[in-house]
């Protein structure tokens, strides 16, 4: 569930805190975002205008098959001699200037049937999401100045006709940060949407709604990014733009109220939605972790196995210096030591070269000396 406060503020003009309002059911619908998004996309391919393809494109020629027996193909080829464009292939889709395959028809589907139930859940979502400042902000709203939401005004800003004192009214309640958000976020609209008259894109800003219109949209209409909509005539399109819920809404304090009696309660229906019943949560507590740790759960469920042990991959400590190291402690230095003293000029180097002459000299010195006893045993064996 969205939130479950009593009461909500209500500010005045100045941005001063006038009284409290009940918080209406409706914020407490559950969040779907599934729902909104399915519903905003099919509510959206309503407004879409049909284009077709002219029946007549590819077609502007006087041409015929050549038939068989001259060795090109049947396709239906341009009359004439003396020009270049003699013995074209025409009226195919892979010829030059030829027809579209499957062209488009002004009978195409172009409209979709959205449930009216669905519509109503996936708005009193949308409801619900505005409420939550994590998602508000997640959606790109600037709102570290705004002092509470649900941002509900007094009804009195439902007579503000003047758009400077339309603005000032929102910078009062902490959205300077949000309409200049709005108005640095204007671009020029990339691709040829910039040729049909919607030249520049920007951001959403927020979205104003009220219960009756003394002059409060002729007010804000003229303030970039910002929109306006009757609480009786809510539209997702409107509450959830691009399909993604979380929109800052500033409600009069008159249409905030009359929220109860649009949606109604979980125990009463709408009054003015015939049949109309709020969606219920599938889980009154969404806490899993807290479900599953509890006596209740816990005394119920069997104890929990233990996995079985997997074998480790053994390696070959010839080709792994890693395993060779574990069977072998100090290889590993031993290694880095013949390294040394492999390489020229290290004093590894010179160290085992200058033990390699030491020991070579004395066994030739011990040679030498065998050699001589020798000879001296044999000249006395010979007398």
């Amino acid at each position: 569930m969205a939130t479950a406060r009593p009461v909500v503020s209500v500010f005045k003009q100045d941005g001063a805190k006038e009284a409290t309002a009940a918080m209406p059911t409706v914020f407490t619908t559950p969040l779907r975002p599934d729902l909104v998004r399915y519903v905003h996309t099919n509510m959206a391919k309503n407004s879409r205008q049909a284009y077709a393809n002219k029946p007549e494109s590819g077609y502007g020629y006087a041409a015929e098959s050549w038939g068989t027996g001259r060795a090109v193909s049947r396709i239906p080829r341009i009359s004439g001699s003396g020009t270049h464009i003699g013995s074209a292939g025409a009226f195919g889709n892979m010829c030059r200037g030829g027809g579209m395959f499957a062209p488009t028809k002004t009978w195409r589907r172009w409209h979709r049937k959205v449930n009216i139930t669905q519509k109503r859940h996936a708005c009193a979502s949308a409801i619900a999401a505005s409420a939550l400042p994590a998602l508000v902000m997640a959606r790109g709203h600037r709102v570290e100045e705004v002092p509470e939401l649900p941002l509900v005004v007094g009804d009195n800003a439902e007579g503000v006709a003047k758009t400077k004192n339309a603005v000032a009214l929102l910078e009062k309640l902490g959205l300077k940060d949000e309409l200049q958000k709005v108005l640095d976020s204007k671009k020029i609209r990339a691709g040829v949407g910039k040729q049909r008259n919607r030249r520049y894109a920007m951001r959403r800003g927020p979205l104003v709604v009220y219960a009756e219109d003394n002059g409060i949209t002729k007010a804000f209409r003229a303030i970039p990014g910002v929109d306006l909509c009757c609480v009786t005539r809510l539209n997702l399109l409107r509450l959830a733009p691009g399909g993604t819920f979380g929109r800052l809404v500033v409600w009069t304090e008159g249409a905030f109220k009359a929220l109860q009696g649009i949606y109604g309660s979980y125990k009463s229906g709408s009054l003015t939605k015939k049949g109309y019943h709020l969606p219920r949560a599938a889980m009154t507590n969404s806490d899993i972790s807290r479900i599953i740790n509890s006596d209740e759960v816990q005394s119920a469920v069997k104890p929990a196995k233990e996995g079985t042990k997997r074998a480790t991959l053994k390696r070959n400590p010839l080709k792994n210096r890693n395993v060779m190291a574990k069977l072998n402690p100090g290889v590993m230095q031993r290694r880095r030591a013949r390294q040394a003293a492999a390489e020229s000029g290290s004093k590894a180097r010179v160290a085992l070269l200058a033990k390699k002459r030491v020991a070579v000299k004395k066994h030739h010195k011990g040679s030498s000396e065998f050699y001589k006893k020798m000879m001296a045993s044999y000249e006395t064996k010979a007398e």
